[in-house]
């Protein structure tokens, strides 16, 4: 299999997606790896840092911010890990807009679903996402093998 020796934060993942322009789903899919199999036993270190936003951000940057900080919390809150203390800081608590993560948006029913669907870190910061978002797919390779040998 192969490991990466360098764990993906959630402070880097921030920062290629806002200084660096990459596909945001790229890094954030490396920290999916990092927290559920490469790095899992160094989940606090992950989430610690967090991530360095300009004083004036763009909406851009404040989103992904946002985003970052909603994250961080559903996988504290969902794996007990404690949440650091910067997820709660006012500049990472809400949008102004609601902003909604799906190339289909612009549909009402679409907007609908993630409106009922987004787990409650992103959904209190005004972003709305499927409750799939985090799919782990480690979890549902490990769960459908139990189900097959039984």
């Amino acid at each position: 299999m192969f490991m990466t020796n360098t764990p993906q934060t959630m402070k880097l993942v921030y920062q290629e997606i806002v200084y660096e322009g990459a596909d945001p789903w790229i890094p954030l899919g490396n920290f999916m790896n990092s927290w559920y199999d490469y790095h899992k036993s160094k989940r606090r270190s992950l989430v610690k840092e967090r991530p360095e936003v300009p004083e004036n951000p763009t909406l851009e940057q404040l989103q992904w911010a946002v985003f970052c900080a909603a994250s961080v919390e559903y996988f504290c809150h969902k794996y007990n890990i404690p949440c650091p203390k910067w997820v709660f800081d006012p500049a990472y608590e809400w949008l102004p807009e609601p902003w909604y993560d799906s190339p289909h948006a612009h549909l009402e029913e679409i907007r609908e679903r993630l409106r009922e669907e987004s787990p409650e870190p992103f959904k209190r910061r005004n972003i709305f996402v499927s409750k799939r978002i985090y799919a782990n797919k480690y979890e549902i390779a490990e769960d459908l093998a139990e189900r097959r040998s039984a």
